[in-house]
């Protein structure tokens, strides 16, 4: 029988597991990527008694493939977008515009709603567990990363329940340490290697950082 998780629930269960070094130490911080990467770190943050925040990052998907990564954004205009897999897909070059413009909105949305005003994070004074529900190409954990050096971070450790192995060996080159549970091949996905898997909502998210959830109608997700 095909290994799988359950949810991410279960998946951030089995990676706190894993993370236990880290256990009640006043210089870690865990910084999640939402959606998806939120429940699964808000577990990693229950069990080892850690602070939570998040760190948002955009994927840039291919036009009527969004599952597909071209590139990703993060605050602070930093971010990559593949223009040779642009060209070879045939994608114009102001349909990528189009799709930065938008997905830049987004970005800046998640960032207003999910921190919900508070004071930019000291990461130069923490070791950051940056937490996802796992790595398929890689692309936003990239610019994630980048974006975290940019901002101060020193110490960066990425810790995700599974991932391709070869993506895994590139993040291992950018970061301090990667903790990643699972490496199955061939991949074909990170939804693949959970049972259940739908999309994480911003009431989840709010939720499980501790935000009240707004009463009036929240402007719609992308």
């Amino acid at each position: 029988m095909t290994w799988k998780f359950k949810n991410r629930t279960e998946a951030g269960q089995e990676l706190a597991a894993s993370l236990s070094d880290y256990a009640e130490r006043d210089d870690v911080l865990i910084l999640a990527l939402p959606r998806g990467g939120v429940p699964v770190a808000y577990e990693v943050s229950k069990a080892l008694s850690l602070p939570l925040d998040v760190w948002v990052v955009r994927k840039i998907g291919v036009p009527g493939h969004e599952e597909y990564a071209m590139g990703a954004i993060a605050l602070g205009n930093i971010g990559h977008i593949s223009p040779d897999l642009a060209r070879g897909l045939n994608i114009p070059e102001h349909l990528v515009e189009q799709v930065i413009e938008k997905e830049m909105r987004e970005l800046e949305r998640r960032n207003k709603v999910y921190r919900a005003g508070k004071d930019d994070i000291e990461l130069d004074k923490h070791t950051i567990l940056v937490i996802d529900d796992g790595l398929a190409t890689g692309s936003t954990m990239k610019v994630a990363i980048e974006s975290l050096r940019h901002a101060g971070a020193e110490e960066i450790i990425v810790a995700v329940p599974v991932g391709a192995t070869e993506t895994v060996k590139m993040i291992e080159k950018l970061v301090d340490k990667v903790i990643c549970i699972h490496q199955p091949e061939p991949f074909h996905g990170v939804g693949n290697w959970y049972h259940d898997f739908p999309q994480t909502s911003d009431e989840e998210v709010l939720k499980l950082l501790g935000i009240q959830v707004p009463t009036e109608p929240m402007e719609p997700a992308t």
